[in-house]
């Protein structure tokens, strides 16, 4: 359980000089940083307010209390405020932002402005807020406790409370924490990886079951893809590092992961009869993480799987939410009622058993933006955005401008994973046998130039074939020569 909670001193103090500026009597946002179950400590980075909804409106207010009448009193009384949040929508801010962390960055909890006795009053509903943001942001099992930070006015004060993620939320719930400011943004270490992966992946015909669309396939075939990530070894700075070791560098650290050698299931399941086709998941992932100089070396690997894998479910929901927008655009236009209007469903909800086409989709791109104090957060980019699109993402999500000068934003990844799907014949055994019989190609070559490096390959064995049958007919007529000399000579 986390006991003691450091603040990055420059930027909550930027904060608590940002809301008493303001007029407002009450907001609720986000708390990034990270818990430490090892050190049983949590570093708060940054403090992000909630925007207001689509309506406009604000995700916090004060419901001001009526006044009535006692009944043995002829003056009246004023009966309590109470507290609103809108849970719901601070939850769908939560989720978006945790999609732009990177490694060892997290949505921890909630902060909450506003006066020592709504706080008292609402603490089952601050409560509840904080479970709705961890189930909303957690994509991966984690610890069963969040923060709640209180910035109380009138005094101006701060506490911090370790809000248990039970089953039933009761008052009990929350436990005062030791919080205090200091250096923690400062003191990070970077940890940087290039996840090279690729996954082939059958698609079997599954008599009795509900058919699984394209999405769901890829987000079981990432969870399982995640379970052996975990089991990875790795070098740092290309050696082998011991579990407990601790950093003493204060540049980039390199990571690189020792996946173990497997068994290729894949070509093996490509024999079954009841396959249908394949999915071939390939690409790139550009990982950072950053680790607390007093943290064991050994939780920077941890911080860069978990973003490896927390960044292809990042990139599968960005498309899932995309084709639902698409659908939902269909429907509204009233294509569905119209028979003689075919719906072309997005590809992210193909039925694969139905499926007869091959087809390639590609995932969006990691862009890297600068954030506080050398750090930096992510957003993604589709194939048809430009990185403009980044501008209205960080002023939104974040509260934060993109540096003007578009150079500080970094483009790690040429190419964006990919997907192909295959269920013809030949597209389909390309596909399935390309790992093992082959050497993967250079994929910065063109589509041109492999031709025109396969015709140069192929060259030389036509010309060994060619000289080898010259060899035996020149053979057969010196022998058919000495035969005749000889025959006259007698």
């Amino acid at each position: 359980m986390v006991k003691v909670v450091i603040g990055d001193e420059i930027q909550l103090k930027l904060a608590e000089d940002r809301l008493t500026r303001s007029s407002l009597q009450s907001q609720v946002g986000l708390v990034i940083g990270k818990l430490s179950s090892k050190l049983d400590r949590g570093f708060v980075f940054d403090l992000v307010p909630t925007p207001p909804n689509d309506a406009g409106e604000p995700p916090c207010s004060i419901i001001e209390g009526s006044k009535k009448k006692n009944s043995s009193k002829t003056k009246s009384q004023t009966e309590s405020s109470a507290l609103f949040i809108d849970q719901d929508w601070v939850s769908e801010h939560a989720r978006q932002v945790s999609r732009m962390l990177l490694g060892g960055m997290k949505v921890v909890g909630i902060y909450i402005w506003v006066n020592e006795s709504l706080f008292k009053n609402s603490t089952i509903t601050l409560c509840q807020t904080v479970k709705g943001v961890t189930e909303a942001a957690s994509m991966m099992t984690d610890l069963e406790e969040r923060l709640l930070i209180h910035i109380s006015y009138s005094p101006l004060r701060w506490t911090c409370r370790n809000c248990s993620l039970a089953a039933h939320i009761t008052s009990s719930s929350l436990r005062p924490c030791d919080f205090k400011m200091g250096k923690v943004l400062g003191s990070l270490q970077t940890f940087r990886c290039t996840y090279n992966f690729d996954v082939r992946l059958p698609i079997a015909h599954e008599d009795g079951l509900n058919a699984k669309r394209f999405a769901d396939v890829l987000r079981d075939e990432i969870m399982i893809h995640a379970k052996e990530l975990t089991s990875a070894k790795a070098l740092i700075n290309g050696k082998l590092m011991t579990e407990d070791e601790q950093c003493v560098s204060d540049d980039f650290h390199e990571v690189e992961f020792l996946l173990p050698l497997m068994q290729d299931k894949y070509v093996e399941a490509c024999n079954q009869k009841e396959v249908l086709g394949i999915l071939l998941f390939s690409g790139s992932v550009c990982s950072l993480a950053y680790l607390n100089s007093k943290e064991p070396i050994s939780q920077s690997l941890v911080d860069i799987k978990e973003d490896i894998i927390r960044s292809l479910q990042s990139r599968l929901e960005i498309m899932c939410d995309e084709a639902d927008t698409k659908l939902e655009s269909v429907i509204d236009g009233g294509q569905e009622t119209n028979s003689h209007v075919p719906t072309e469903k997005p590809v992210a909800h193909f039925d694969l058993q139905e499926q007869r086409i091959q087809c390639n989709l590609s995932f969006p791109r990691r862009v890297l933006v600068p954030w506080l104090e050398g750090t930096y957060i992510c957003d993604y980019v589709q194939s048809s955005e430009t990185i403009e699109v980044l501008k209205d993402h960080c002023v939104e999500l974040m509260s934060m401008e993109v540096p003007t000068d578009a150079s500080e934003i970094l483009e790690p990844e040429s190419e964006a994973p990919t997907v192909m799907m295959a269920s013809t014949a030949k597209a389909f055994w390309d596909i399935a046998t390309d790992c093992s019989s082959e050497a993967k190609p250079d994929k910065s070559l063109s589509n041109k130039t492999r031709e025109n490096a396969n015709e140069k390959s192929a060259k030389p064995s036509d010309f060994q074939t060619v000289l080898a049958i010259l060899v035996l007919v020149i053979s057969a007529i010196l022998g058919i020569v000495l035969y005749f000399i000889q025959e006259n000579g007698s």
